[in-house]
């Protein structure tokens, strides 16, 4: 068995994983380029403003209409996940990413047309429609990554989907510099550049083999499944190893699971607390402030606040990479645990050094390695782990039901913050982060309380222990009470 672990990787589960995540790249460039160049854009809106009534927008009108530009995307991906189940159930996990590739095209078109249309309203549609694919996508990758992997890289290849997230958010930062694109004659053309890895995703992904397990545990196509499995494993030993375990399955995964029968059966339970905090956690504790409103914070105390955010970016890629090579090595409770943790003690740092910042100027430093270790914390666990655990937390027969749950709590969360944090800073200024901590304190307790140890170990084998607890606290091998 040691050596069936060592061989060579195949190509094939290379090219699908990486295939795959084309899509969370266009995502996160669409994350990272509004905020350095958000003056400019929204100098557009006022100039279209002009250019129909004759007056300048209100102050207060465009900082509205800019906080809904930015959290449209996320209200849009709140849309997409409702049609997740569907998609994944009907058309597959491969075929239903191609699909959703198509909204990235129409969206980043519209964005890029607004100029021309003059038209700010042209903008936010875009984004909406870009919105919907995000939503999507962020729960389609994690589920077909995880069902092409084997084992003992499950979590590792998971994390990849967060890696090209976070290079997305970079290199939208880097294209959104005045120096770059992020300029009044070129801010259009910036915001099409997603079609690059869009077309790249279509020329790719159709030669990639479908999920092994969604072909024989939802369309019972064993042959397929098994030319699939051959393809993503080049080992024969390991294609009959996996085929036994799902057949062994089989069964049990025939039927469908309803909406209320996800929420109301026993078993799910504690799954579904532990996706609700995890998620909730992760999107509400304060990072995605960071990723979208950085310049804004660091503006008032340092001239360069856009190359400032640029390090933001910088440490949100390296720590997501980080979190790469530890997953598998670390495991995801301990990962979950530390990166909470960090953030709790980061939030009340910033608690601090906002409040005394106007009496110690100096302190302006101190703010800055406080919002790069936040960042550094949740891609280290929260961020990637947020968006796959469902997969491994709950058996094949609710697994869509619980990707499409966790991306709706992750999208809401991120539409949430990104809309209500300008207007909550203005009321509670510094003690903003005070909530931002107890969110994050709440996570911490329930991590460290209810959640298991799932690094490897098979989705029937965790699923399993589930339904052998019915709810009760589970004791495993892993020691999940300590950070062992």
């Amino acid at each position: 068995m040691e050596k069936t672990q060592r061989h060579v990787l195949p190509a094939a589960l290379l090219g699908s994983i990486l295939s795959a995540v084309l899509g969370s790249l266009q995502i996160g460039y669409h994350t990272g380029n509004v905020n350095a160049p958000a003056m400019v854009i929204q100098e557009f809106f006022n100039s279209t403003w002009r250019a129909r009534y004759n007056v300048s927008m209100p102050d207060q009108k465009l900082t509205l209409l800019w906080s809904v530009s930015v959290s449209i995307k996320d209200f849009g991906a709140l849309l997409g996940v409702l049609g997740f189940k569907y998609m994944v159930d009907s058309f597959g996990r491969r075929n239903s990413i191609l699909i959703a590739n198509g909204l990235s095209v129409v969206g980043a078109v519209l964005m890029s047309l607004s100029k021309l249309a003059k038209s700010f309203e042209v903008l936010i549609v875009g984004r909406l429609v870009f919105g919907v694919f995000s939503g999507l996508v962020m729960s389609m990758n994690p589920l077909y990554v995880q069902e092409v992997s084997p084992t003992n890289l499950r979590g590792a290849f998971a994390t990849l989907n967060q890696v090209a997230y976070t290079l997305g958010i970079l290199i939208g930062m880097v294209v959104g510099l005045e120096t770059a694109l992020g300029t009044w004659d070129q801010w259009d053309l910036m915001l099409c550049l997603s079609l690059i890895p869009a077309l790249l995703q279509y020329l790719l992904l159709p030669f990639c083999p479908e999920s092994p397990r969604y072909l024989l545990l939802t369309r019972g196509q064993e042959a397929k499944a098994e030319s699939a499995l051959l393809r993503l494993r080049g080992n024969p030993d390991m294609v009959r190893e996996e085929l036994e375990e799902m057949k062994e399955r089989e069964t049990d995964t025939k039927a469908s699971i309803s909406i209320q029968q996800f929420f109301t059966k026993a078993s799910y339970q504690q799954p579904i607390l532990l996706v609700v905090m995890i998620a909730l956690g992760s999107q509400l504790s304060g990072f995605n402030a960071m990723i979208n409103y950085s310049t804004k914070m660091f503006e008032d105390a340092f001239s360069e606040a856009k190359y400032l955010t640029l390090g933001v970016g910088a440490a949100n890629l390296t720590f997501s990479v980080v979190a790469f090579f530890l997953m598998e090595k670390a495991g995801r409770r301990k990962l979950l645990l530390t990166g909470f943790l960090i953030i709790l003690v980061c939030n009340l740092l910033l608690t601090i050094v906002d409040g005394l910042q106007t009496l110690v100027p100096q302190l302006k430093f101190l703010q800055v390695v406080a919002v790069f270790c936040l960042v550094a914390a949740y891609e280290l666990g929260p961020g990637p782990i947020s968006w796959f655990i469902a997969a491994e937390l709950f058996d094949q027969q609710a697994r869509p039901i619980a990707m499409a749950f966790t991306s709706m709590l992750n999208w809401g969360g991120k539409f949430l913050l990104a809309l209500i944090y300008p207007p909550l800073l203005d009321v509670l200024g510094s003690y903003v982060y005070l909530l931002f901590m107890a969110i994050a304190l709440v996570s911490l307790c329930v991590t460290w309380f209810r959640m298991p140890e799932t690094r490897g170990r098979s989705f029937d084998d965790i699923a399993e222990e589930f339904r052998g607890a019915e709810g009760i606290l589970m004791q495993n091998k892993s020691h999940f009470n300590t950070f062992k």
